[in-house]
Parts: C-alpha cells; structure tokens; sequence
C-alpha cells in the first residue's frame, strides 16, 4: 500500500500566465464578470499577481515583472495560458516527505513562500503527464475559518 496524506477536495486556483494583466484583465471582468480580490508583487518569484474569484476557487493571473522570471521562460516557450492548477493540502511538509519517499519528482523538496502568505510546493510535470500542479496549504484566516 502506498503511502500518502489526503489531497484536499479543493481547486484552490488556476494559475493563468499571461504578458500583461492590464491588457487581459477587460476579458475576465467584462466578458466573464469577475473581480480582481488581491494583487501581490511576489519579488522572489518575479511575478505580478491578480487573484479573481470564481466559485469556490480563484483565477490566478501571473504577469513576469522581467527577463528572468520563470513566467517570462514560461510565456516564451509555450505563450500565454494555464500555467498551473494548485490543490490545497494540510501538513505539506509531510506531503513532500512522503512524495520524496515515493520517488516522486518534485521542484522543489520543501514548501517556499506564495501568494497569499501560504507555503506552498510543486510536483514536476513530468510526473504528471504534463501537468504542473502545485499543492499550497490549506491555512485559517484571522477569524480562524479556513
């Protein structure tokens, strides 16, 4: 039997690479209604953020702040478009514990700062089949309401 912790039930956001969140944001609050909630410069990542709240998850647009941000080698290689899907897990340092035990390939072996405050972790995509998931844990807020 495999070992592993629960994976949560919850999309926590669609990470949405894109050039320009100035130029794309009319198509997500005209065309499909939704709001900007949050913008965060995330200096370490090099990305600008804009979270857009849909359901019970988020959009994600992620705009490269340079030459040198992973969105930017992203964008280059394969254009604008869903970069990431990111699932909320609790105890995500024994999540990547277990998925190192498991030979699961990973890019990073331990949770690293994200949006929002939360510690977060990516599984590589060729685990995947192509697909780059990150996991982000799952955190209370101030009134103690996940």
């Amino acid at each position: 039997m495999n070992e592993r912790l629960s994976v949560s039930k919850q999309i926590a956001h669609i990470g949405i690479a894109v050039r320009s969140i100035r130029e794309v944001l009319p198509f997500y609050t005209e065309v499909l209604g939704l709001q900007v909630v949050r913008q965060e410069t995330m200096e370490e990542e090099g990305v600008l953020v804009a979270f857009l709240p849909i359901g019970e998850c988020f959009l994600e647009l992620m705009e490269p702040l340079d030459k040198h941000s992973p969105v930017f080698n992203y964008i280059e290689k394969h254009g604008e478009g869903l970069h990431h899907v990111s699932l909320e897990v609790e105890q995500l340092h024994q999540q990547i514990k277990i998925w190192e035990r498991s030979n699961v390939p990973l890019l990073t072996n331990y949770p690293r700062k994200g949006a929002w405050g939360k510690h977060v972790a990516f599984i590589h995509p060729v685990a995947a089949h192509g697909v780059l998931f990150e996991f982000c844990e799952r955190q209370a807020n101030r009134d103690g309401h996940v």
